[in-house]
């Protein structure tokens, strides 16, 4: 198992398991629970930790189904790392607070690893926000605090207003997606010590298969998907949280941190 840190050491896995579409899209879809706690259950006992999840993804109703396979696992708490994020909507200070405690009701759970603003807001200010933040991680309803989609000159502000460092920015980020590389805000990030935890990594299943990475995969006795992953946490400070429902490919997926690509093999796909 591949770990990566946070800027106090504490380990966190370098592949986490993503929850969107569990229990639903945008909102909550009962019919696919059996599917779904299957999916985390499956999850579980194959070793991964780190879940990820948000108060939008089927309408809070991800949130209940993760608590719900973390109960029945019966592992303990502190071994898991549980990262959910407040949408754009609740940002407002009471607002945050009360979005805080609602994800914690529905996982059945007395804190949060890690928190992070969803999508930053252009209309409620950031330090409105960050006042909320600040409070539930002094109450220890939250240990770390991160942020999501957030380009450069958002993120050294949210620097600036959080009381503990940013652990994290959750991109999108993939050997199809560099966009926040080109944007600076992937450098910044590996030299400030903040994880980047790159989504969308294998765009769920649709990459391009090239001849190069094909080649690499033959090489290492792995799937296209496997180097695609590997390629982002070879890199220093990136984690990533692909998610799917088939057990071969949760294994697959976390087997992937396994692999150690050559700087070769990392210049090729560059």
């Amino acid at each position: 198992m591949k770990y990566e840190t946070l800027f106090n050491n504490e380990k966190i896995q370098t592949i986490g398991f993503g929850t969107w579409r569990i229990g639903g899209a945008s909102s909550p879809n009962l019919s696919m629970d059996g599917a779904s706690l299957a999916a985390l259950r499956s999850a579980l006992a194959l070793g991964y930790t780190h879940f990820d999840t948000a108060e939008m993804y089927g309408g809070g109703h991800s949130e209940e189904l993760v608590g719900q396979a973390a109960r029945e696992s019966g592992m303990d708490r502190s071994k898991l790392f549980i990262t959910t994020k407040v949408t754009p909507s609740h940002l407002r200070f009471h607002d945050v607070v009360h979005a805080c405690e609602s994800s914690l009701r529905r996982l059945k759970m007395d804190y949060l690893d890690m928190y992070l603003i969803h999508w930053p807001s252009h209309s409620i200010p950031l330090e409105e926000t960050f006042q909320g933040l600040n409070q539930l991680v002094s109450q220890g309803k939250v240990r770390y605090l991160g942020v999501s989609n957030f380009e450069l000159d958002m993120l050294q502000k949210a620097q600036k207003l959080c009381e503990t460092p940013i652990a994290t920015n959750q991109i999108p980020y993939s050997l199809f997606d560099r966009s926040y590389a080109k944007n600076g805000v992937l450098h910044y990030c590996q030299e400030s010590n903040i994880l980047v935890t790159a989504y969308s990594p294998v765009k769920e299943g649709r990459i391009k298969v090239t001849h190069s990475l094909q080649s690499i995969a033959t090489a290492h006795d792995a799937t296209p998907y496997q180097i695609a992953l590997a390629w982002l946490v070879n890199q220093p400070k990136v984690i990533t949280i692909p998610m799917s429902f088939n057990p071969q490919h949760q294994a697959e997926n976390l087997a992937a941190g396994e692999i150690v690509l050559t700087d070769d093999e990392m210049d090729e796909m560059a």
